[in-house]
């Protein structure tokens, strides 16, 4: 029994190790406002090259206000987010594990909290292949604590990709989704397999919960790949809903109105209703993200507030919708990973509700559907989904050698379903 027990135990911590490995995910109540972007840029997603000069910077606030030992490592995953089966001593060049040194104690604002910066990769801390990684932050020296992970593509260009935007043949889905088709040319590898060695990822507005992946070339041409499938498609969604925070004295257009308390501050947004029966309009977005910024003071990062944001979505009718969650998404909330980002129906109100805590800063968010059962997003009973939205498309390209073990990031492109539209 005493054996049993033990294996047992071994498996239970085998499975909580696997289950932390879960990329974008923020396991302590305490941090918020997880940044992690290409330096000086806080919209463009964390994409740097191989031995290249590119820098991250990495922000994140700790609501717990007093200073702690947190640190960093890296972890080199396949194509899709599994752990590889090298060591780490394979991947990262230094140290395996650097400690966050920079904090600040925030000043002026309501709520207290310590913000903490890193400049990534650091000298003694190096990614040395290329691939998908994992940035994982912990505290008190030990992995086991661990705080939060962040995506991180490290690529050595090996590929050069062509794309365009184009509206499905598909009547049904003729006016509702965007098609992708692309040309993969990987004459610097050494291709004997396309089918095995070559693997592509693409993803919508930077997310991962709806990427398309597992994709097959329609036509191979020696070392050249076509994906040209009507397999290759996204539902457009509409421009994303905006929420202007940069102050919380002065209100936005979409503040109802704010509470001020001796030491926090309530934002009530404005009514969201159901947009499916609405006509496109279309106005300048970020697809989804969001930024600090604050209008009143000198240095957003640690002279931000934060605030208790209520927000409030109208379903149609204002009925409650069968056998469906709705969730807050976008950036702010991790795109529906967050625990607040579940909405609760007010049956009083006709209306679902949910508050989440937001430092200063402009923010795009939806409204999504899933099955209680769990399943894909779905802007369907929200927002609609329309052929025309402005959306942002990455390709992503996997290789891997003939006897490798890990999958290198050899290619990547961007295009936009407005300038890419063929």
């Amino acid at each position: 029994m005493r054996k049993l027990n033990g294996c047992i135990t071994v498996l239970m911590l085998l499975w909580l190790a696997t289950a932390a490995q879960v990329p974008d995910k923020i396991y302590a109540d305490n941090i918020h406002n997880v940044k992690l972007n290409i330096s000086g840029n806080q919209l463009a997603y964390p994409v740097i090259k191989l031995n290249g000069a590119d820098q991250l910077e990495l922000n994140f606030d700790d609501l717990n206000g007093s200073v702690r030992n947190y640190s960093y490592t890296w972890q080199l995953c396949n194509a899709d987010w599994t752990k590889t089966v090298l060591s780490e001593f394979d991947y990262i060049k230094g140290f395996t594990q650097n400690r966050i040194t920079t904090y600040r104690n925030s000043s002026i604002a309501l709520v207290k909290y310590t913000h903490y910066m890193v400049n990534l990769p650091e000298k003694s801390c190096v990614p040395s292949r290329s691939g998908n990684y994992l940035l994982k932050v912990f505290a008190d020296g030990d992995t086991a604590k661990l705080i939060f992970t962040r995506r991180v593509l490290v690529i050595e260009e090996k590929a050069t990709l062509g794309a365009q935007i184009q509206q499905p043949f598909n009547g049904q889905i003729f006016k509702t989704h965007q098609k992708i088709i692309f040309t993969v040319n990987l004459g610097n590898v050494n291709l004997i397999n396309a089918l095995q060695q070559v693997k592509v990822c693409i993803l919508q507005n930077n997310r991962w919960d709806n990427a398309i992946t597992q994709l097959k070339p329609t036509f191979i041409r020696q070392t050249s790949l076509e994906y040209n499938s009507e397999d290759i498609v996204f539902p457009g969604g509409r421009e994303w809903r905006w929420l202007d925070l940069r102050s919380f004295r002065l209100q936005s257009d979409r503040v109802a109105t704010a509470k001020y308390n001796t030491g926090s501050t309530d934002i009530f947004v404005k009514p969201d209703l159901d947009r499916t029966p609405q006509r496109l309009v279309y106005y300048r977005d970020y697809n989804g993200m969001f930024y600090n910024e604050i209008s009143e003071s000198v240095n957003y990062l640690w002279q931000s507030d934060f605030a208790d944001t209520h927000f409030t979505f109208v379903p149609a009718g204002n009925r409650v919708i069968a056998d469906k969650d709705v969730y807050l998404f976008g950036e702010l909330t991790n795109y529906g990973m967050d625990t607040k980002a579940k909405m609760v129906y007010n049956p009083d109100k006709g209306v679902y509700e949910t508050s989440i805590l937001l430092k200063n800063g402009y923010y795009n968010y939806d409204y999504i559907t899933m099955d209680k059962q769990g399943g894909p997003a779905s802007f369907d009973l929200t927002e609609g989904n329309l052929w025309d939205t402005e959306n942002s498309y990455t390709i992503l390209v996997y290789y891997r050698g003939v006897n490798g073990r890990v999958d290198e990031l050899v290619g990547i492109t961007r295009v936009n379903s407005y300038t890419g539209r063929n």
